[in-house]
């Protein structure tokens, strides 16, 4: 992309998208709110792009969408087991615990995105990152075994996203 270009359009991708989901909310597809659409997505990233990293290197679109569809499921299982947990356990039966998960992601945008995804999915909450950005602080609701959670996340999610980032 041209520098001029990158100047009027940061992020086109972006802007596709903040059409598409402005075209959502407003459940009207006329010619006027695509133009509507096409300035905020234009606008918005253009106005916020002095506080963006730059752009990831390398970002596999396909495993991105795969890693989403994998974040679904284990939001809706885990929707059910918090669910369980709640309607059948006391209090003091819970085995609430600290986690730390230790990242080899260096990406601030996998680690994000890392973090999102924990805090996503009940029973988990990203609480803190090491100030060097080598760890996430986690809070399971219900554990017997934390380094099993820490496991987890390290293979289920931040393997893949070393794959999308790589």
């Amino acid at each position: 992309m041209t520098a001029a270009l990158r100047w009027v359009l940061p992020h086109p991708f972006l802007t596709l998208i903040l059409t598409i989901v402005w075209l959502v909310l407003q459940n009207d597809i006329s010619a006027g709110m695509i133009v509507f659409g096409l300035i905020l997505g234009i606008i918005i990233p253009w106005g916020t792009s002095v506080w963006w990293p730059d752009q990831p290197r390398s970002f596999k679109l396909g495993k991105m969408f795969s890693y989403g569809l994998i974040v679904v499921w284990d939001i809706m299982v885990a929707n059910v087991q918090v669910a369980w947990i709640v309607l059948t356990r006391s209090n003091a039966s819970l085995r609430p615990a600290w986690v730390i998960v230790p990242l080899d992601l260096r990406q601030p945008e996998a680690i994000t995105i890392l973090a999102g995804t924990i805090t996503l999915t009940p029973g988990t909450v990203s609480a803190d990152l090491s100030d060097e950005g080598h760890s996430l602080l986690v809070h399971a609701l219900d554990t017997d075994d934390p380094d099993a959670v820490r496991d987890e996340i390290k293979q289920r999610y931040e393997r893949r996203l070393k794959e999308i980032f790589a």
